[in-house]
């Protein structure tokens, strides 16, 4: 018989194919060398982590009342990584907790040398 492969996008239903397909493509391509400016970045994506993104911040440092948080603009690389990760955390915990224990399981794993 033909060899099919499902593949799962997310946990919805779509009115036809066509989304799915832009999604896959964007997927694939966007690890292909040149796809993006910054190669590296791929490799920091939040789905790498298992945990989803951190706020992002632009221009102006002042929006609406909405600070930058002076971290971010402090230059210390560690300390942006470290507030990054720790808002990757706050923000995955209320929002997506069931995404938690994967990771604490990568984390032991790790720890373990496993």
């Amino acid at each position: 018989g033909l060899g099919f492969r499902e593949i799962s996008i997310g946990d919805y239903v779509l009115s036809g194919g066509e989304a799915a397909a832009i999604v896959l493509i964007d997927a694939v391509v966007r690890l292909l060398p040149g796809a993006v400016g910054d190669g590296e970045s791929v490799i920091r994506e939040s789905f790498t982590t298992g945990l989803l993104d951190y706020p992002q911040y632009t221009r102006p440092r002042s929006f609406r009342g909405l600070e930058v948080p002076e971290i971010l603009l402090s230059g210390h690389h560690a300390q942006i990584e470290a507030w990054r990760r720790e808002q990757a955390l706050v923000r995955t915990r209320q929002r997506r907790p069931d995404l938690l224990e994967p990771v604490r399981e990568k984390g032991r794993r790790e720890n373990d040398g496993i």
